[in-house]
């Protein structure tokens, strides 16, 4: 049986609890990226977001070089095991309405789940359907 460990990307880029608001904000200046995840010597802390930079730095008046992640980050809306299994995971990601979500091993990050590359993985180990013509 497949588990989330096979489907998920590994070695997902995070910033260090440590990091500023500033880099978070770089990071986030991407448009490709909609969230930045903040570990503290591997295990996840939680994640930035544009919203959270705006509530939490500029609207409190902090200076973006001098807040620390690990001061400001939100814990993540929800995360998996690495050895759940992959259907049953792929179920949670459908009822949730989430497409990317983090995967923890004993509260330390270890990667990251796309509900569109689980999708696409469960997929492929259907058997072919054959047609009765």
């Amino acid at each position: 049986m497949s588990r989330v460990r096979d489907a998920m990307v590994p070695d997902p880029i995070t910033l260090d609890a440590a990091a500023s608001a500033q880099e978070a904000g770089e990071r986030l200046s991407d448009p490709g990226v909609r969230a930045v995840l903040v570990c503290d010597e591997g295990t996840l802390v939680g994640v930035i977001t544009r919203k959270t930079l705006v509530r939490k730095v500029v609207a409190a008046g902090l200076p973006p070089s001098g807040t620390q992640l690990g001061d400001i980050a939100e814990p993540p809306i929800f995360t998996l095991d690495a050895e759940q299994d992959l259907e049953h995971a792929f179920r949670e990601l459908e009822e949730r309405d989430l497409e990317r979500v983090p995967v923890t091993a004993s509260g330390r990050l270890v990667g990251i789940l796309s509900r569109s590359v689980v999708q696409r993985r469960l997929a492929e180990d259907e058997p072919p359907v054959e047609d009765d013509a």
